[in-house]
């Protein structure tokens, strides 16, 4: 990862102990719309449920058009929190592409 901070942060939230867990989240939730590209990169790469659905969370707080698609791709998730974040962030984004994915999941039967 190019960013040694959000690598750091990345290694905090993996960490057992829980405070350094909630100092990277924090950071990288302050700072979700400057790295939103990294976050999305770790997102990809993480295999950890927990910590993919943090960095969704983060990816939807950074209200960034370019994550739109990485939103979509993950509403017919099998893991409902992901589900729930995909949501959010498309509802947060709020354009018209966004409305669309949602309401294309609506059609196939992928949200109630």
């Amino acid at each position: 990862m190019a960013n040694q901070r959000v690598a750091r942060a990345l290694e905090s939230m993996r960490s057992p102990d829980p405070a350094l867990r909630a100092q990277g989240f924090d950071f990288l939730r302050e700072h979700a719309d400057t790295y939103v590209d990294e976050i999305v990169a770790a997102f990809g790469q993480e295999r950890d449920d927990d910590l993919r659905c943090l960095l969704l969370e983060l990816i939807a707080e950074a209200r960034s058009p370019g994550a739109l698609t990485i939103l979509a791709d993950q509403l017919d998730s099998d893991d409902e929190p992901v589900r729930f974040w995909a949501i959010r962030g498309l509802e947060m984004l709020d354009s018209a592409e966004a409305r669309q994915a949602l309401h294309r999941a609506r059609v196939n039967g992928w949200l109630a």
